[in-house]
C-alpha cells in the first residue's frame, strides 16, 4: 500500500487559497522559500539568512514563553506556521532556535550559552523554559494533556492530513505597525528606485530591539 504524504503542499495551497493577499507568515526560515513560491505570501524569513539578527529575533519570538512571543508576533506577522507530527519537525530544531536568538538577546539563556537548559531531559521530558514557549504550546495544542494555546492570543486555522503543518491565526494583530511596513516611505533602500529594500522594524518593536547586542 502506497501512502503519499502530501501536507507541505496541502498547507502551501491553504495559504494561497484561503488567506489575505497581503498576509504575512511567521515560520522559521528553512520554509521561507516554499511558502513564497508554492503559497505565493510574504514570509517574514528564508533561506537567505544573512541577517542573523533578524534570524535571532524569529527565533526568539519562537521560544520565549508564549505571552512574550505573541508580543513580538503580532507586530511581524497575520499566521505561524509550524512543522510538527515529529521526527525533525519544529519541535525538535526548538533548541537551535533559542541558541541562535540567545546569541543576540543573550539574557534568554545566562550563564548557559549553549542553552542547555531549552530542551528535552533524558527522559524526553521538556524543560520548564521549552514547555512555556510559543513553539511548544502552539505544537501541543490540543494534542498533549493540558496543553492549549491561549485563546485570546492565537486561534488555530488549518492542520494537515497527517498533522505535518499546523497553521493559527495570529490575534491582535498591530494594525499600526502592518500599515507602517506597508507605507513605502518607511522603506529603507540602497538607491531610489532600487529592488533591494531591506526595510525597517516598526516603531512597536523598537523596545525589544533595545535589549539585543550586536552579533
Amino acid at each position: 500500500r502506497t501512502i503519499v504524504v502530501d501536507d507541505y503542499r496541502e498547507a502551501y495551497f491553504w495559504l494561497r487559497d484561503r488567506t489575505p493577499e497581503d498576509a504575512r507568515i511567521m515560520a522559521w526560515w528553512d520554509y521561507g522559500y516554499q511558502i513564497a513560491g508554492i503559497g505565493n505570501r510574504t514570509t517574514i524569513a528564508d533561506g537567505n539568512t544573512w541577517n542573523h539578527e533578524h534570524i535571532a529575533l524569529l527565533g526568539r519570538a519562537l521560544t520565549s514563553p508564549l505571552k512574550d512571543g505573541h508580543r513580538i508576533a503580532r507586530h511581524l506577522a497575520d499566521y505561524v506556521l509550524l512543522w510538527a507530527g515529529g521526527g525533525g519537525d519544529d519541535l525538535a530544531k526548538s533548541p537551535h532556535m533559542r541558541r541562535i536568538a540567545n546569541s543576540v538577546y543573550r539574557f534568554l539563556c545566562p550563564g548557559d550559552p549553549t542553552c542547555r537548559s531549552f530542551g528535552f531531559n533524558q527522559y524526553g521530558q521538556p524543560s520548564k523554559s521549552m514547555k512555556q514557549s510559543l513553539l511548544f504550546q502552539l505544537h501541543g495544542h490540543g494534542l498533549q494533556p493540558g496543553i492549549e494555546a491561549d485563546k485570546n492570543r492565537f486561534r488555530m486555522q488549518f492542520q494537515s492530513k497527517h498533522g505535518k503543518v499546523r497553521i493559527f491565526k495570529i490575534l491582535s494583530v498591530s494594525k499600526e505597525s502592518k500599515d507602517w511596513v506597508a507605507n513605502p516611505a518607511n522603506r529603507v533602500c540602497d538607491a531610489p528606485g532600487s529592488w533591494f529594500c531591506p526595510g525597517q522594524y516598526p516603531p512597536g518593536l523598537q523596545k525589544v530591539l533595545k535589549e539585543k547586542k550586536d552579533f
